[in-house]
């Protein structure tokens, strides 16, 4: 399982669990592409990323995104929604808290696909590759609880619903790192 590194939102308005970075130790400015977790417990602007992509998983609660070109309303059983994280958003959260899941890459560098599972599985292990637990369940003989992730090195079998989380480099990009 992957420790989440705990940090302020990059506008200051909440905090985030960072899962994942690449490259190892990127900051919120030099990142290739980030996993992290964040809870959203009051309506406001969610952090301006330039030159990012953003897909956004719901895990907990309801949440309503507005923006430029964006009016959307997101539950743990919403298919990911990906949008452009240079332009201003607005999360409310519906009802209370919101858990959700953040992947973003830096456009041109990367590509990110997010799938739900909806049942047990095997996933084919790929580098850069992450499973998300959405109810507690054993994944190759570990105990996953709800919210917890494991990086996806092999093959792996899992037992419950989750978020496959894949991310895939530009081969015609540099790699910076």
């Amino acid at each position: 399982m992957t420790r989440m590194r705990a940090m302020a939102w990059k506008n200051g308005g909440g905090t985030t669990r960072e899962i994942a970075v690449f490259p190892p130790g990127a900051g919120m400015n030099d990142f290739i592409w980030r996993l992290s977790m964040a809870t959203v417990e009051q309506a406001g602007p969610f952090s301006a990323f330039p030159g990012i992509e953003r897909t956004l998983a719901v895990l907990d609660g309801r949440l309503s995104l507005v923006g430029e070109g964006l009016a959307a309303e997101l539950d743990a059983a919403s298919a990911p929604l990906c949008f452009d994280a240079t332009r201003p958003v607005h999360g409310t959260p519906l009802g209370g808290p919101v858990r959700d899941l953040n992947a973003m890459v830096r456009r041109g560098a990367c590509t990110v696909s997010m799938e739900r599972l909806t049942h047990g599985s095997v996933v084919t292990g790929a580098p850069d590759r992450f499973l998300v637990a959405l109810k507690d369940q054993t994944c190759d003989g570990i105990r996953l609880g709800a919210g917890d992730c494991v990086v996806v090195t092999q093959d792996l079998r899992h037992d419950g619903p989750a978020l496959l989380v894949t991310f895939t480099p530009n081969p015609a990009c540099p790699n910076p790192a």
